[in-house]
């Protein structure tokens, strides 16, 4: 309000802004806007717990320099008498600011079950569990009561994944075993989209990409049969409202979506496609029945007649799109060549058109067919942003980029186009950022 107040109708600068904050709190302001906000990266927080005796210590590592005030959540096991299963219950709550003054944190009794760092997500971290911690929570994550605490593990397992740190399949397993139980939708959205996109498409190599599938599939399968019993006017309330333990239609949305993404097999999809309806529920909207075409596209499961055959039952801008999607992600040499030639060469495609076939065009099912293109991609795509501007650069780049092509020659080429003088910017930055997630996607494989 004394922000506001002093500089209203007017201009004001970072420096007046912590000075005003400054007045407002008896800690150094400005000590902490130059560690937090003119300063770059993330500061990584590992637990470190000992018994002694009667009680138990925690000591914090810190790699980084900023200063944190973090909630440490502890949890111990507990039998639940209604369902005979073992869940985690909350102990206590405190605070601790890091880094430490060298003494560790004392606490009575036995040592915990579960340290959970940064409980409630106050600063921005990453965070490490100490062993038995982690022990714990890949053991009983579904057990965890606040769905808070709960995306917070997840978030730590996955930038453990992304760092090296633990092997993707130790990701996939977690998810297999605890997904089935979770009851937060934006958590089984982001663990399985993270599942799919990343390990099960990136961070795994090829070889063991069908056996990921297969453990998604069979996860989502336990979703639609969790999600089993739903009437129509479940389906007409707003997904996540269901009452506790009941069926969710959101859920079940979740499931039936990824379970198409990641079919191995055509028979149930094309069964789905064909009645129009997903047995349960839900019935097939545009949206669904362009995703499951997409994915019968991929697996080599359909032709040109039944994707003209839905684009005349759809032929809205969607069934565009749908049907863009789905001619680029055919499995045939003319398929490949007809979907590069409209996005690189006839510069007739819309923004839209463009990144649906973009989107249907690199599959990493089909690294061998698409395997020539990863070197065209560069020239074509800086030539491309010459002639057509901005947004079909990023387009482009976030799009048309071949994201599964994760080996140190698609690294290198894309290293040699940033030293091509006719890049533009806006290709340059987002050639830059998918350039540092391929790496990323390289250390994890070399790591394992």
């Amino acid at each position: 309000n004394t922000h506001f107040s002093r500089h209203k109708f007017a201009n004001a600068t970072l420096a007046d802004f912590i000075d005003n904050l400054a007045t407002a709190t008896d800690r150094d302001v400005h000590t902490w806007a130059d560690a937090w906000l003119r300063t770059t990266g993330v500061d990584t927080l590992t637990a470190h717990v000992e018994t002694t005796g009667h009680s138990w210590n925690l000591t914090v590592d810190r790699a980084g320099d900023r200063p944190h005030r973090v909630t440490v959540g502890t949890y111990d096991h507990s039998l639940d008498t209604h369902t005979g299963t073992d869940q985690l219950t909350l102990r206590d709550r405190f605070d601790i600011d890091i880094p430490q003054d060298g003494t560790p944190v004392t606490q009575p009794g036995h040592r915990p079950d579960l340290v959970v760092l940064n409980d409630h997500d106050l600063t921005y971290a990453k965070i490490r569990l100490d062993p038995g911690s982690w022990d714990t929570a890949l053991t009983h994550l579904s057990g965890i009561p606040d769905p808070l605490t709960r995306a917070l593990v997840w978030n730590t397992a996955r930038d453990m994944v992304r760092d090296g740190e633990l092997h993707p399949t130790v990701h996939l397993t977690a998810a297999r075993t605890h997904l089935p139980y979770e009851t937060d939708l934006a958590l089984v959205q982001g663990v399985l989209g993270f599942a799919a996109t990343q390990i099960a498409d990136r961070y795994l190599p090829p070889q063991d990409r069908p056996t990921a599938l297969a453990t998604l599939t069979s996860l989502c399968r336990d979703l639609l049969r969790r999600t089993e019993g739903l009437t129509a006017k479940d389906w007409e309330q707003a997904p996540g409202t269901t009452t506790p333990g009941s069926p969710d239609p959101g859920l079940r949305l979740i499931a039936v979506r990824h379970f198409i993404d990641a079919a191995t097999q055509p028979d149930a999809i094309q069964d789905w496609l064909r009645e129009g309806t997903v047995p349960g529920g839900p019935e097939l909207d545009a949206e669904l029945r362009w995703r499951i075409l997409t994915r019968l596209a991929v697996l080599g499961a359909t032709d040109e007649t039944a994707i003209a055959h839905e684009l005349d039952k759809d032929p809205s801008a969607t069934g565009q799109e749908g049907a863009a999607r789905c001619r680029a992600a055919l499995p045939t040499a003319e398929a490949k060549a007809a979907a590069w030639q409209a996005m690189f060469t006839d510069d007739t495609l819309s923004n839209y058109l463009f990144t649906a076939t973009a989107q249907g065009f690199w599959q990493p099912g089909q690294s061998e067919l698409l395997h020539p293109y990863v070197a065209r991609y560069y020239p074509d795509a800086i030539a491309l942003a010459a002639r057509r501007g901005p947004a079909i650069a990023e387009a482009a780049g976030r799009h048309a980029f071949p994201a599964h092509a994760v080996d140190p020659d698609s690294i290198r080429l894309g290293e040699q186009a940033l030293t091509d003088p006719a890049l533009t910017p806006a290709l340059r930055r987002k050639l830059t950022d998918q350039l540092d997630d391929l790496r990323r996607a390289l250390a994890v494989r070399d790591a394992h």
